[in-house]
């Protein structure tokens, strides 16, 4: 947990690049065993490692805003990111003068895009060290600065008030957290009676069969290419939101609805179309062997800190987790919830 005398607004500085190799050998040692205990028992360690070494590959295939989204076959992957955050702020009920907290914001790109949509002020909590400075440097230039800001904290610690946000949000972060009832707790702690809080999940389905081999193999590579502790089911998630007090307004997996396939994005052997999405290539297969001689170029010189291979291999071991429980259809990245404190 974080240290209450240290002012959660200032960042602390991140690990040292020349330490690369190491962090990720640290980090790679948490997944060797398909047991979770180990992973969420260390769960601040796991994901500050995960994103101390991720954030820079993830903003250049990715861009800001780190997550998936609900896409129509007209849409580019941006247009639909955009509307993905859309349709999230569109059910927290805020406007002009209310707070809202973006709980795992990473760099801020959807508190930038949900501030500007909705009016209100935006507060992304995040306790990586690496990312938060990179995010207060984004909200200078967009001109964010004045309606977003940052908490350096842990979600299952959350260091303000009782009910201190008209609304709260996160989007595809709390998959992070070691146990979804307290961090869900948390959530429902610090957002007034009343509040919304509207979320998307990554979640196992239905379909999912933990003494299916391939099954468990498939979430292996999830956890490690994603930095996280453990999987839930979308039936956990929905029981921990109750048992946490929230009245569930909403659910729906919202992979189920899109024209195309949530993993699109990531999919090596996908059809690409330069003339819709031209930087999407980075994530081709093409693209991604050029990525994979270039880190590897750039390491051998010492431009890129060893061990920034070692880095390269884990994402695309996650994605191609990703891309094969999305096509066994056993797991969901857009498992859509919206849930109300009640007055009383």
């Amino acid at each position: 947990m974080d240290d209450p005398t240290i002012d959660p607004h200032l960042p602390l500085d991140p690990f040292d690049l020349r330490e690369t190799g190491k962090v990720t050998k640290d980090y790679e040692e948490y997944f060797k065993e398909e047991d979770d205990s180990k992973r969420t028992g260390n769960y601040t360690d796991v994901v500050n490692k995960y994103y101390d070494l991720a954030t820079s590959f993830y903003e250049y295939g990715w861009g800001e805003s780190f997550h998936f989204a609900h896409r129509y076959k007209w849409e580019t992957l941006r247009e639909s990111i955009i509307r993905h955050e859309h349709f999230l702020a569109s059910k927290l009920n805020v406007g002009p003068g209310k707070k809202v907290l973006d709980v795992g914001c990473g760099v801020g790109g959807p508190l930038r895009e949900i501030a500007a949509f909705t009016g209100a002020s935006v507060t992304g909590l995040n306790n990586n060290a690496f990312q938060i400075p990179r995010g207060e440097e984004l909200n200078r230039k967009t001109g964010r600065h004045d309606h977003c800001d940052f908490i350096k904290a842990d979600f299952m610690n959350i260091p303000v008030p009782d009910a201190t946000y008209d609304a709260v949000y996160q989007i595809e972060a709390t998959c992070h957290a070691p146990d979804a009832v307290g961090c869900y707790s948390e959530i429902f702690r610090v957002l007034k009676p009343g509040g919304v809080f509207a979320s998307y999940e990554w979640c196992l389905t239905d379909e999912y069969d933990p003494n299916d081999e391939e099954h468990r193999k498939i979430r292996q590579e999830i956890l490690i290419g994603n930095g996280l502790p453990t999987a839930r089911h979308t039936h956990e998630v929905l029981d921990a939101l109750k048992k946490a007090g929230f009245e569930v307004t909403e659910e729906q997996d919202l992979v189920k609805t899109a024209d195309v396939s949530w993993y699109e994005p990531i999919d090596p052997d996908r059809a690409w179309r330069p003339w819709r999405d031209f930087w999407s290539f980075k994530t081709t297969r093409w693209g991604r062997n050029i990525t994979h001689y270039l880190v590897l170029a750039l390491e051998t010189v010492g431009i890129a800190p060893k061990g920034s291979m070692g880095v390269s291999g884990f994402l695309k071991k996650g994605a191609d987790g990703l891309v094969a429980g999305g096509k066994k259809g056993i797991y969901t990245v857009m498992y859509f919830t919206a849930a109300k404190k009640p007055l009383k």
